[in-house]
Parts: structure tokens; C-alpha cells; sequence
């Protein structure tokens, strides 16, 4: 009897080896399978192995976190070591406004919690709510009104909505949210003694871990169930205090759109306001609101990918922030809209600064992260860190690609030019956002230069140049010094033109002003400042010595200057270079963006291919070092 290898799983494989096994038995040596009823038989078995196997393969596979494809599997194992994923986060916007009332005996008025406005994004409306009730002063306007001022309130995108349990002590009473779609952050706990107690209750913290938790402890514990909802646990009288029968859970909520309600930044009120006594009914043509912040930060709820990859890190960070991958996967846990994170401790610093540690945080939308947001991240690593380490959150620092690309073209096989180069277009799109936007990340010009090639079969070839740049956020109006750190080797040519910024204004001049460099024999070069002579077509220079180049280490410092203002907008200067290698790398710390929509894409024709040239005269070719003019454009 042959030996069978039951590690196949395909339908037709079963089916022969069922066929071997019988074969194998001497009455069955010679018999027709496929020409005898008995062929159904054997389909029937193969069906019931195949149905079989593939369950009990699932099931094994379901029992492991990297492995799983059912979500309220994944979620059970990662809970099984202390992470919750998580949950919906809902825009938030931050606005003021005023209302005036009617004279009153309160010297406070409160903004009920529930819906406060709405806006509109994307061409939708939007309701903006607030988890918590907001009080206010009334000050005294005239004889017959008052004003309440509510400034810079936080209000969510979503629904406010509130559901209470009694505690019955069952053992198997569960406290379930019954809706999905929930930012765990706006969920509100408190806790009546009865129901006839007619207080707000206590309120319960939500807890992480169950460190530093005493049997008094008015903490609760959040954990994602079945169908994306949430369950709340409570103590048990030795980790959190325990509740008694009778008592009374109030919660409250905001089930969200997550990031569908990013953008919104116009609002029209729609809130309810108390008194100390009742509702009163302003007239909301009366309130006019005005928008501080616009709303961002909103995402969807954790995916089973993302689960995968921060369980097993936060696990091994023990809930404290010492190595670069910790802080990773806490700021990942803490600020959602993380697209990616770069850590860099101080004693790598040149100088070093000991104690310090720098983070450059990539959010989702955008390329900088609110001052808001950057505070509230500070306040919650604070719960992580070791003592004695200062967290600073620096300014996004991005090293942009770009490249000028002349791509060849059989006119033969092609109808529409212009569909063919969008097409490339869209395809370096895909390219950017799946293989290379990143801290750390890496330009891998071979592979760039075959997704060309390979976007249609009339594309012969393509010649492709690489420019890397900075972007210098000048400081207007004052004298300041600028370092940029391109962490890539440049190419030189010695006749220059190796280092072109965008222009600039100087202050007490009317010029429009460059930044370019003259190389010396050292691998080191000098920063100019030039302006151009409009009716000779020559450059002037201004400032022959504004700073030096280091070629090998791809750093410019620019001496002292005092810009007035620049011809981009945002006050920003463009500065590229040509890299030495055409694979280019972004450090540590530096977020690698490969910028499609600023780089260039010739359509060439190709004679020779299409038949148009046999000889080859006149046919042009381009060279990927090629400097061009002074200037960027």
C-alpha cells in the first residue's frame, strides 16, 4: 500500500488518493473509477475529506494571532495578552460662540450634553456632539441680558447616546453596549447606588492595565466583543470595587462616521441649553459659531491587519516606553491618526542630548500634527515613560523624490498619448503610497523604472533623472541660520548648478533671490545667493559665501539671513539636489515622500521602434545627471 499524504487538501487531490488507496487492494487493481457509479461514491467521500480537512485547518489556523481571518477571533487572542484594538475615533472640531438670554437667577448656564452642531464635509452634513455637559459664567450685559461665552470647546462628530444597566448580580450578567461604530474615547461611566437616586452618580475611570488598582478603585475595564461592540467590566472587590445589587451603570457614548466627518468647518448650532431649574430655548439664528480648529483626527475602527502587528508590540513594551519600537506602538495606541513614527534618543544626536527623546509623528492627514494634539500625546506618554526622560515632539521633517522622466512610446500601438501618461501617473500613485511613503523608507529606482516600463506594452523604455528636496520653512523678518540634512550623498558638477532652491525675498531689497552652490575640489561647496538679470538673461550674484555644502554628507547650512518672504506660499523654500545614487534613502528620522504629483513625465516618442527613423539621426536621448537651469521652478 502506498504511502498517502494527508497534507492534501485540494478536492481532485483527495480524489486520488482515495483512488490510490483502493488500487493499492488487489480486487481493485485493474477496476474503471471513472466509468462505474462507483465514481460518484468516491466523490462523495473526497467532498466530506475535503469539507473536513479544510474546517479542521480553519480551526487550527483561528487558534493562532498571526494566522487568524475572522475578526472576533484576532480580537479574542489579542486580548488573551492585554490589547484592545482600537475602536471608531471621531473628528473632532474645536469652536466658541456666544448666547445672549434674558436676565436670570443663575449665575451659570450649562450647554447640554448630546448635540451641539452641525457641519458639513464633503458635501454631507454632519452632527457634532459633546459627551459632557459644559458649564459657563452668565456675565451681565445690560439691565436685560447676559451673555455666556463658550470657548474653544472639543465637539465629535457623531451621535450622543446613553443606556443604563442595573446590577442584578447574576454571574452572568454582561454589560454590553449594544451599538457599533462607538469612539470608546467619549464613553462615560457612572454609577448610582439605586435607581431612585436622582444624583449624577459616580464617575469610573476607564482602566489600561490593572496596576496601581486597589479594592477601592472605581475603575472599569473595556474590551471589543462580537459585531464590533464594547463590554464593560467591573471590579471584583480585589482588583477595582465591586458592585453591589441595585446599583445603577449610566453610560454614555458617541457612535461615529470616524473619518468621513474630517474636513467639516463651517457649523450651524443646533444644542440645548440649561439653567439651574430648566431647558431654554435660545434662538439659534442668534448664535453664530466660529471655528477654531476644523475637524480631523477621525478614523475607522482598527483593522485586523493593524491588531496583528501592535498586539504582540505593545505586549512586549510591558506598558512603558523605552525602546523606539515601544514608543511605535504606543503613539500608534494613543494617537490614532498616526501614519508612521520616527524615534531618535538624544545621545544620537550631534551634540548629543542625553535624557531626551525626539519624535517626528506622520499623521494620516496632513503633514503636521495640531499643537492640541501634540500636547495631548505628551500628556498621555508621560504614563509610559520612565522618569527622568523628556519626550519632545518635533516638526515633521520630509525628504521629498522626484523624478524627470522622459518615457519612449511605440506611436504605433498607441491612440492617446495623454491616457498613456496618466496612466504611468496613476500607476507611480500606487507605487508611492504601497512601497515607499515612510520614515526610513527607500527609493528603489530599478523597480520605479520597470513599473514605467511595464505600464503597457507600446512603453520601449524610459530615461529617468532623480531629484531629492527639502522644504526650508523660513522665518520671516528675522536674522536666522537654516540647517537641511538630506541623509543622501550628492552628485556634483563642477560647473554647479548641483544645489537650486524655488525664489525668495530679502529684506530692504526688491529682487527676486536663489540659493545655488559653486563646488571646490574638497567635496564641499559654497552657498550663493543670486538674482536674476531679467534683460540679460544672467544671473547676479549677491552673497557669494551664504553658506557651504558638505557634497558626501548631503548637508546645507545657510549663514545668518534675514528673508522677508518667499514665492511659494506658507513663507516655504524649495531647495533640491541631484543624489549620487539613484537609490535613495530616507534616514531615522527623515519621512520619505516620492512626490508624483511635483515630478515631470515626458511622452518621447520612439522613431526607431514605430519605423518612423531607421538610422537613428536625430534621435535624442537624455541624461540622468543632467543639471539643467539654475533656478527650480
Amino acid at each position: 500500500m502506498p504511502f498517502t499524504k494527508y497534507t492534501n487538501l485540494d478536492f481532485d487531490q483527495i480524489k486520488v488518493s482515495i483512488k490510490d488507496y483502493l488500487r493499492a487492494n488487489t480486487e481493485f487493481s485493474d477496476f474503471d473509477f471513472e466509468g462505474s457509479n462507483f465514481s460518484v461514491l468516491i466523490d462523495t467521500l473526497a467532498y466530506n475529506t475535503y469539507i473536513t480537512a479544510f474546517n479542521a485547518n480553519m480551526t487550527v489556523n483561528e487558534s493562532f494571532l498571526d494566522s487568524a481571518t475572522l475578526r472576533e477571533n484576532v480580537v479574542s487572542l489579542a486580548r488573551n495578552i492585554g490589547y484592545v484594538p482600537r475602536s471608531r475615533a471621531a473628528a473632532q472640531a474645536t469652536i466658541s460662540f456666544d448666547v445672549e438670554i434674558g436676565d436670570m437667577q443663575t449665575s451659570t448656564l450649562d450647554l447640554e450634553a448630546g448635540l451641539v452642531c452641525v457641519g458639513n464635509a464633503n458635501e454631507t452634513n454632519y452632527v457634532f456632539s459633546t459627551p459632557e455637559r459644559i458649564v459657563t459664567t452668565l456675565t451681565k450685559i445690560n439691565d436685560t441680558t447676559r451673555r455666556a461665552s463658550f470657548k474653544d470647546i472639543t465637539v465629535y462628530q457623531g451621535t450622543f447616546l446613553q443606556k443604563s444597566f442595573e446590577v442584578n448580580g447574576s454571574l452572568d450578567q454582561r454589560f454590553i453596549l449594544d451599538n457599533s461604530f462607538i469612539d470608546s474615547s467619549t464613553i462615560v461611566v457612572r454609577v448610582r447606588d439605586s435607581a431612585n437616586d436622582t444624583s449624577e452618580g459616580r464617575e469610573y475611570q476607564v482602566a489600561d492595565n490593572i496596576l496601581n488598582v486597589d479594592k477601592e478603585s472605581e475603575i472599569y475595564l473595556l474590551q471589543e466583543v462580537q459585531d464590533e461592540k464594547y463590554e464593560l467590566l467591573f471590579g471584583d472587590g480585589y482588583f477595582g470595587k465591586k458592585l453591589k445589587n441595585g446599583n445603577v451603570i449610566d453610560v454614555s457614548y458617541i457612535i461615529t462616521d470616524g473619518k468621513e466627518g474630517n474636513g467639516a468647518s463651517k457649523f450651524v448650532f443646533s444644542g440645548r441649553f440649561r439653567d439651574d431649574k430648566r431647558l431654554i430655548e435660545p434662538p439659534t439664528n442668534s448664535i453664530v459659531v466660529h471655528t477654531s480648529q476644523n475637524a480631523a483626527n477621525g478614523s475607522d475602527i482598527e483593522s485586523i491587519d493593524s491588531i496583528k502587528y501592535f498586539a504582540p508590540r505593545i505586549y512586549s513594551s510591558q506598558y512603558r516606553a523605552v525602546t523606539s519600537r515601544d514608543y511605535e506602538a504606543i503613539i500608534q495606541s494613543i494617537y490614532p491618526n498616526t501614519e508612521s513614527v520616527a524615534v531618535v534618543g538624544g545621545e544620537e544626536l550631534d551634540p548629543p542630548e542625553f535624557g531626551n527623546v525626539l519624535i517626528s509623528i506622520k499623521p494620516k492627514n496632513g503633514d503636521y500634527i495640531s499643537d492640541f494634539d501634540r500636547q495631548n500625546i505628551l500628556a498621555k506618554l508621560k504614563n509610559y515613560s520612565l522618569s527622568g526622560i523628556n519626550q519632545k515632539i518635533i516638526d515633521l521633517k520630509v525628504l521629498f523624490v522626484e523624478i524627470d522622466s522622459a518615457v519612449y512610446y511605440n506611436t504605433a500601438q498607441v491612440t492617446n498619448v495623454n491616457d498613456l501618461k496618466t496612466r504611468v501617473t496613476d500607476t507611480l500613485n500606487t507605487f508611492r503610497t504601497s512601497n515607499i511613503n515612510k520614515f526610513g523608507g527607500r527609493f528603489k529606482y530599478s523597480k520605479m523604472c520597470q513599473i514605467i516600463d511595464n505600464v503597457d506594452t507600446s512603453i520601449t523604455s524610459n530615461i529617468t533623472r532623480v531629484i531629492i528636496r527639502r522644504n526650508l520653512k523660513a522665518l520671516v523678518n528675522r536674522d536666522t541660520q537654516y540647517e537641511l540634512c538630506f541623509g543622501n550623498k550628492f552628485h556634483v558638477n563642477k560647473d554647479g548648478f548641483n544645489i537650486k532652491s524655488t525664489g525668495f525675498y530679502i529684506t530692504g531689497k526688491t529682487d527676486t533671490y536663489f540659493f545655488t552652490d559653486v563646488p571646490r575640489d574638497d567635496h564641499t561647496g559654497v552657498i550663493s545667493v543670486v538674482r536674476e538679470n531679467q534683460n540679460e538673461g544672467k544671473y547676479i550674484v549677491e552673497v557669494k559665501s551664504a553658506g557651504t555644502v558638505d557634497y558626501d554628507k548631503g548637508e546645507i547650512l545657510i549663514n545668518t539671513i534675514n528673508i522677508s518672504g518667499t514665492s511659494k506660499i506658507n513663507n516655504i523654500i524649495e531647495i533640491q539636489a541631484i543624489p549620487e545614487s539613484n537609490d535613495v534613502i530616507g534616514l531615522s528620522d527623515l519621512y520619505l515622500d516620492f512626490s508624483v504629483s511635483d515630478s515631470t513625465i515626458n511622452m518621447v516618442k520612439d522613431t526607431i521602434t514605430s519605423g518612423e527613423q531607421i538610422s537613428g539621426i536625430g534621435y535624442k536621448t537624455t541624461s540622468s545627471y543632467l543639471n539643467g537651469e539654475l533656478k527650480r521652478i
